[in-house]
């Protein structure tokens, strides 16, 4: 279906942009709310791949081409589910210099939005989201550090913001990794640890690799959101360390 454009405009107008068409009296009647929230509900059950406009359709008792009178494309509906989840992200408190506690703050409620929603995660990366929580996400992030004692420089500011979120992308997508392998392979953690663990012990008795050796036998292994945690605060501690230089 051909992008929608604004009125004598040839720029394409985004779904942001465009206003919900007035809802008809049908015995199933739509929304953009009702399509996300059903297409979400699709996603939360089977993942992204059994997230199309012909099942949410089906999910609402409604025929497809009903849905294109309030999206364009299957890339605009993903783009309004991701939304959806950075609206349930709770707004920090005003950050009154305490920047540690405002980007903490928004990664462990992006942690926990992602562990709800886990396909949020496969959506994390890649061009900014543009939906209006997803920017006011990006804004608090922004808005705890521009201004905090050493980070009046803009181009200060970009880059850390920018560390914190490539550390929240890859320990979520981690995370989830994890859970996934549980469930298709029908192991949880320990019980894989316990069937890989005589091939390690013979490997490592090699004396080939004595520091992961060390970590494997000595190390804590704690559980992930206290694995989050820790990495979270070693990265905050490095940028404070550097602003402070």
């Amino acid at each position: 279906m051909a992008e929608r454009r604004e009125a004598g405009s040839g720029e394409p107008a985004l779904i942001w942009e465009r206003p919900e068409p007035p809802s008809r009296p049908t015995p199933s009647p739509l929304s953009r709310e009702r399509i996300v929230q059903a297409a979400i509900g699709l996603a939360d059950t089977d993942g992204l791949e059994s997230v199309s406009l012909r099942k949410v359709a089906a999910a609402l008792d409604a025929g497809p081409m009903r849905l294109y009178r309030y999206l364009s494309t299957k890339e605009e509906l993903l783009d309004l589910m991701v939304d959806a989840v950075y609206g349930e992200i709770p707004a920090p408190e005003p950050a009154d210099g305490d920047w540690r506690g405002t980007l903490r703050s928004l990664a462990h409620h992006t942690r926990r939005a992602a562990l709800r929603h886990e396909w949020f995660a496969d959506l994390l990366a890649g061009r900014p989201h543009l939906g209006p929580h997803a920017l006011a996400h990006t804004e608090a992030s922004f808005a705890a550090l521009h201004g905090a004692p050493g980070f009046d420089d803009i181009d200060t500011v970009l880059p850390i913001v920018d560390a914190v979120n490539a550390y929240l992308v890859g320990a979520i997508r981690k995370e989830i990794s994890v859970l996934r392998a549980e469930r298709v392979t029908g192991m949880d953690e320990e019980q894989w640890q316990r069937a890989a663990a005589p091939y390690l012990s013979r490997v490592l008795a090699t004396g080939r690799y004595p520091t992961l050796s060390k970590v494997v036998q000595d190390a804590a292994h704690p559980d992930a959101e206290t694995t989050f945690d820790a990495g979270l605060d070693y990265l905050l501690d490095g940028i404070a360390a550097r602003i402070a230089r």
